[in-house]
């Protein structure tokens, strides 16, 4: 275990370090003066030049990028009117628009993101996969057919409309659930879970329907081996051969699936933080678009990648939790 953890850390950071260089890349060569950007458009061609100068954006590519990768390992020194502005590592860089520290954003908007994820994630892994396993189980009969059709319709209704519609429905006229709201757990745990419960619900309800057709399928696959078929002969109950033998071998599909679903959602949480007026990282991605603030883009999109990764990382390891073929390599 030690051997694989270190390996995939290794691997971990030849990732980023690729992800890195192809997204300082696309965001710092492209046409286009990041001091100029920086600056304004009002700005003049010498006030252009000290904001070129403040950022380090005069010296060549290479170096510049060699300093963002300073700043993420051991921190950087930025040029701040009379004087410096120490970020500390993990440093992402200072935003164009607001003069913050990329890292500082990011960090005051992680536990937002990840609220919603998490909440969201085990709502929909307890309704799809169990809606799964039970047409799995009931297969050929009308439950069966119902659960199938409810995961049809809701796998191809978009994420806006049924938060629209649960919004307008549970918060405006039945006032059954408070208007979404972000309040941290440590503050007060009661708001947190109503604040966030609404959204959690608009995306399990989406996601959950992707979760039942692929644990019902591989449920089904799983009840066909042959060693299912040798516990079934040999005597072993019905429950006892799903929930120890055939369940297992049947999760690890949906514990991939998982994985990247769950690091993905950290950088694509933007409609339904958007709708829900979360200030998440996913709003606050939108946001830099919007204004072409290219470090705070990069920054971004970097912790998006190293959540997917870690997220996969996870998942390897629980492949061997859950089934006992998989081996460690």
């Amino acid at each position: 275990m030690t051997r694989f953890l270190l390996r995939k850390a290794v691997g971990m950071l030849g990732v980023l370090l690729v992800l890195s260089l192809v997204v300082y890349a696309v965001f710092y060569i492209a046409p286009g003066d990041p001091a100029q950007l920086a600056c304004g458009e009002k700005c003049s061609p010498a006030q252009v030049a000290q904001v070129r100068e403040r950022l380090g954006l005069d010296a060549p590519v290479y170096l510049q990028y060699a300093h963002f990768l300073q700043g993420v390992v051991a921190g950087r020194d930025f040029s701040a009117g009379t004087g410096l502005l120490h970020c500390q590592a993990p440093c992402l860089g200072i935003s164009y628009r607001s003069g913050e520290q990329v890292t500082d954003m990011i960090t005051a908007r992680l536990p937002v993101t990840a609220s919603l994820a998490l909440g969201a994630m085990v709502l929909w892994l307890v309704l799809g996969v169990g809606t799964g396993l039970v047409s799995a189980l009931r297969r050929g009969r009308l439950s069966e057919r119902l659960l199938t059709a409810l995961t049809l319709t809701g796998s191809s209704i978009p994420v806006f409309v049924i938060g629209l519609v649960l919004l307008i429905v549970l918060c405006a006229q039945l006032q059954w659930l408070p208007f979404p709201s972000y309040v941290p757990l440590t503050e007060d745990p009661q708001q947190w879970f109503w604040g966030l419960l609404l959204p959690w619900v608009s995306l399990a309800l989406i996601e959950s329907a992707k979760y039942a057709r692929l644990t019902r399928s591989s449920m089904l696959e799983t009840l066909a081996d042959d060693h299912i078929r040798t516990f079934r002969a040999y005597g072993v109950s019905e429950r006892h051969l799903v929930t120890r033998h055939a369940l297992r071998g049947a999760l690890t599909p949906v514990i991939a699936l998982t994985a990247i679903d769950l690091g993905t959602m950290f950088g694509s949480a933007v409609l339904t933080e958007s709708l829900f007026g979360l200030p998440g990282l996913g709003k606050l991605l939108v946001t830099s678009v919007g204004l072409i603030d290219l470090p705070t883009v990069v920054g971004l999109t970097l912790v998006t990648g190293f959540f997917v990764v870690l997220a996969n990382v996870i998942a390897d390891v629980l492949y061997a939790v859950t089934d006992r073929r998989v081996v460690l390599t």
